[in-house]
Formats: C-alpha cells, structure tokens, sequence
C-alpha cells in the first residue's frame, strides 16, 4: 500500500535523543477490514450484486446498508487520492474540464481519477481494477454544496440516478422545523431506493443499523476522548487514519469490533502511561481538514518539537449522539444537523471553548484550506475572538487538503517552530 496509506503511528523513544515510530497493534487489523471493505464491493461490482451506493460521507448510509446496498464513499476516495499524493498530477485533468480550482479538491482528484481510469484502491489491493460502479448516488449537502454537483456528474456520465438531502447551513439552536424537514427527505429517499435495489424497505433492518452506528459513535468518541488524558496516547493524526471505518463502515459490526480493539489498547497505553509524542510538552487542537499528503510530515514535525496534535473538529464529524434505534428518521435528522460544519458561528465558538478546555490545550492550528471554505473558520475572526476569550494562542497554516502546489512546506514549518517557542515562553 502507499506510504501514507498505511500510517499506523504512535511514538516512542529508545534512548535520549532518537525517536522510533511504533506500530499501535489495531493497526493491522484496520488495514485488514480496510481491504476486506474494499475487496467486498470489487466482488459485488463484477458480479452485479448486491447493488452499489455511493454515498457522501455523512449521508443517508444507514438508510441505504438497510435496504441492502453495499456503500462506497467518494469523499474517502478523494481523501485516498490526496494521502496517496496521487491528487496533484490528477486535479488539472478536471480543471480542464471547467472544474474552478477554488472549488473541493476531493470532487476535483476523484473526477480526474475516473477520467484517467486510475484509484489508490488498484495500486494497494492486487486484482481491483478500479471504483466500484455505483446502481444509485446518494448525496447529503450537510458537509458542502460541492457533493450535489459532484454526484451529479457521475449521474450523467454513468446514466445512474442520484438522490439526496439538502441540509440546513448557519444552524444555531437546532429545532424542530430542522428535523421534520431532514427527515421528510431522508423518508422520501424509501420508495425510489425501493425501486433501484427491489427490496422492500423493513424498518426493523433500518433500527438495527442505527443502532450499530450509534455503538460505533459512542466507541469512536471514547477512542478520541483518550487524548484527554496526559500525556495523551493518541494523535490527531492518527485518528485521519483510524476513523476510516466510522466512515466506510458506520452500521456494521466490523467497524465497531474495531473501535472496541483500539480502545481496549489505547486504555492500555493510558494505565501504562505511554505517549504518543515523547516527552509531550504541548498539546495542540487542529481546526480544519489535515492536509493529506502531509500526514507524516507534519506529524514528525509537532512531535520534534514535543508537541501533540491531539484534538480536533474533524475526527469529531463522524460522533453522531444523536442516534436513536426506536426512533431512526428524527434521530437521524438530528445527528446530521448537529454536525458542527453545519453551525452557526456562535455555536462553533462555544464548542471549541469547551474542546480547549476538555483536552487541556495550549494552542490551535487553524487550516484554511483554499479549496474548502465550508470546513476552514480562520476567515471570519474566529481565531482572534476565541484567543480573546480564552487566551489559547493560534496560528493559521494556508494550504489545502489534496491539492498540494498549495502548501509552503519551508513556510509551515517555520512558523509551527515560532509558534511552538511562543507557547513555551507562556509557559516559563
């Protein structure tokens, strides 16, 4: 597989001044339901069945696993493309094709994959070919607009139907005209999803999903709040790469074995009290999407200087407490319009206060990804009214999640060591 395909930090260190990288031991068995996942559609696309969904990443999943549906996810694709760093030679090819380069670099890397026919997925799993071809797309606009437009292509390029839900933006208080109308739309996606996979819709498979996903929730948020403890067993980094089954595999057993195997060994890491950035002296929250293609690099760069990355909105987007079996639809709608991408500033605010404060952090990178406005808060003055209110200092990194012609790699890394040494003079 590619190198940062295959990420599997934590730190440790051997002597007094080299650093080794140690194998956190779930990270074989997520490589192994990984390829599971992926080998699984590769077989149902060439024998055409089960029938194929794509879905974004925080979509109608548990609707379309329980009318039967195998689900594929484009947005992890991209992602792939950008760990991959495949996405840069890629993103041209859609430009090309009237795709503005201000706009998601995922929609953009996966539409120049397809029309170059090559994926990550071929190069690290021997014998897949390709994507799996989708018989329905399934899009939630709750993470941006970009995925209508997105899915939209496939549908007229693949002569397959698309679908979706279009979820309010700029949500303070979420209320009950909010979940009534996401759940209207999440009802109305039954009777053609009915028609496409000729299964009869069975609300009892569709609570008994629900109800894997809210485990899978509850053990994904345990795994995240380990970075509470100090020093924290676990990294922001590592969690871009853990949470592919919340994401892929959310309403599935597999996925919360899982969960349930890394937690088991981060509790472990916590008792014995072994960090994941040796001789951990500050501790950082992230504030944005990672930039893929830079997940190593950055994460040896904050541990150099004894820094953790250990909290962060992103990983948090797949903690759905919302979710409830006996009540799936409402419960649904709740979980998708609580997503912090889909608040209101204020509420933003309020919960970065609060995620500061939980994990005992020193200060904040804030990505402004140039093609992700929905996903980047350093635009609007955010970092300066929070530092005001709670004197946690930040910086801001400009770059991009997959596009990486877009980063300063001397640039970043000059000003994280500045930054770092600002935190360690508030600190003498």
């Amino acid at each position: 597989m590619q190198d940062n395909l295959t990420y599997e930090g934590v730190f440790m260190t051997t002597d007094k001044d080299k650093v080794k990288r140690v194998k956190l031991k779930a990270a074989s068995k997520l490589n192994q339901i990984m390829a599971d996942y992926f080998y699984e559609l590769d077989a149902a696309a060439k024998a055409k069945e089960p029938k194929i969904a794509w879905c974004t990443s925080v979509g109608p999943a548990e609707i379309l696993r329980a009318m039967g549906f195998l689900v594929f996810f484009p947005e992890n694709h991209g992602a792939m493309l950008g760990a991959s760093r495949m996405a840069t030679d890629l993103l041209p090819i859609a430009d090309a094709q009237g795709y503005s380069p201000e706009i998601c670099s995922y929609l953009r890397a996966d539409i120049g994959a397809y029309l170059s026919k090559t994926t990550p997925i071929a190069k690290s799993y021997k014998g897949i070919e390709g994507v799996p071809r989708p018989d329905v797309l399934a899009f939630n606009t709750n993470q941006c607009r970009d995925v209508q437009d997105w899915f939209t292509w496939y549908a007229k390029k693949l002569d397959v139907p698309v679908i979706g839900i279009h979820t309010h933006r700029g949500v303070g208080k979420v209320t009950q005209n909010h979940i009534d109308s996401i759940a209207t739309q999440l009802k109305d996606l039954i009777k053609p999803l009915e028609y496409i996979s000729g299964n009869k819709f069975d609300l009892d498979k569709l609570k008994q999903v629900v109800a894997l996903s809210k485990e899978c929730s509850i053990l994904w948020k345990k795994v995240l709040d380990t970075a509470r403890n100090v020093p924290s067993p676990f990294t922001f980094f590592d969690g871009t790469i853990h949470m592919g089954p919340a994401v892929v595999l959310r309403g599935t057993q597999q996925a919360n074995d899982f969960y349930q195997l890394l937690l088991n060994e981060l509790e472990e890491r916590v008792t014995n009290n072994i960090a994941a950035v040796p001789h951990e002296q500050h501790r950082i929250y992230w504030d944005g999407m990672p930039v893929w293609g830079r997940l190593r690099d950055h994460s040896e760069l904050f541990s150099d200087l004894n820094a953790n990355v250990l909290a962060s909105t992103y990983c948090n987007s797949w903690i759905f407490s919302a979710f409830d079996p006996d009540d799936p639809f409402n419960s649904m709608a709740r979980a998708y319009t609580e997503l912090f991408i889909v608040r209101s500033d204020d509420f933003k605010e309020t919960y970065i206060k609060e995620m500061l404060n939980a994990f005992k952090v020193d200060g904040i990178i804030y990505h402004d990804a140039k093609c992700c406005p929905n996903n980047s808060n350093a635009s609007y003055g955010m970092p300066q009214r929070l530092e005001r209110a709670t004197g946690v200092p930040s910086i801001t990194i400009n770059a991009d999640l997959n596009d990486l012609r877009l980063i300063s790699d001397e640039q970043t890394k000059t000003n994280v060591e500045a930054f770092i040494e600002q935190l360690e003079e508030n600190q003498s």
